[in-house]
C-alpha cells in the first residue's frame, strides 16, 4: 500500500491502516520520544500520546512536505505540550552568554552511557539541549516553543553542557583508576 493511500485510509478512520502507519513509524518516533524523555517507559507515554495527536489531527496533514517530517514536529511537540502543562520548565533567571564546550577528546563514549546521561538531565536542561544540539533548533525558536526567554535557553543550554561534561569527566576518571587498579593486580 502506497503512503498516500495509508494516510487517506487512516483521515477515514481504518482501525487496520492506523495500525499500519503506527508500526511503520513507531520505531523512528520512539526514537524522538525517548531523546526527550527521562525513562524509556515515560517515552512509550509520550510515543503513545503522539499517535493518539497524529491520527486526531491526520485530516490537517494537506500533503506537502514530509509526511514523517510532519509527524516528528506532533512527536516533539506533544511531549513539550506535556511538559509545559506539568510545570516541569521553571524560568532561570540567569543569563548566560557564554557557552561551554564539551572537549572532543570524550567523543569515544559510549552511546547508551550518554544517552542515559542526557535522560538523566533536569527537564529543562534536557529538552533545550535535545533541541538545540540533537535537532538543530534555534535559540529562538526552543524560547518560542518552551514559553521562556533565548537567554535562559542558552543559560540551560550550557548547564546541560556543563553537567554532561562532569559526567563524562567522572566516567573517563573511573575507567583510568579500574585500569590502575587492574594493572596493580599484576604486580601483587
Amino acid at each position: 500500500m502506497s503512503l498516500e493511500k495509508l494516510i487517506e485510509d487512516c483521515k477515514q478512520g481504518d482501525r487496520k491502516a492506523q495500525a499500519q502507519l503506527y508500526r511503520k513509524y513507531a520505531s523512528i518516533l520512539f526514537g524522538i520520544s525517548l531523546k526527550y524523555s527521562r525513562n524509556k517507559t515515560e517515552a512509550e507515554d509520550n510515543l503513545h500520546d503522539s499517535f493518539m495527536t497524529i491520527f486526531d489531527k491526520i485530516g490537517q496533514y494537506s500533503g506537502k512536505g514530509s509526511f514523517e517530517g510532519w509527524m516528528k514536529r506532533i512527536t516533539v511537540n506533544t511531549v513539550l505540550q506535556k511538559y509545559r502543562k506539568e510545570e516541569h520548565l521553571n524560568v532561570v533567571s540567569e543569563n548566560t552568554e557564554e557557552e561551554i564546550e564539551v572537549d572532543s577528546g570524550f567523543a569515544d563514549i559510549n552511546l547508551q552511557t550518554l544517552l542515559r546521561y542526557i535522560q538523566e538531565l533536569p527537564n529543562k536542561y534536557r529538552l533545550t539541549f535535545n533541541m538545540y544540539v540533537l535537532d538543530g533548533y534555534s535559540h529562538k525558536e526552543i524560547s518560542e516553543k518552551l514559553g521562556t526567554s533565548a537567554g535562559t535557553s542558552k543559560s540551560n543550554l550550557a548547564r546541560a553542557r556543563m553537567i554532561l561534561k562532569g559526567k563524562i569527566e567522572d566516567e573517563q576518571t573511573k575507567a583510568i583508576i579500574g585500569l590502575i587498579i587492574f594493572s596493580m593486580q599484576d604486580l601483587v
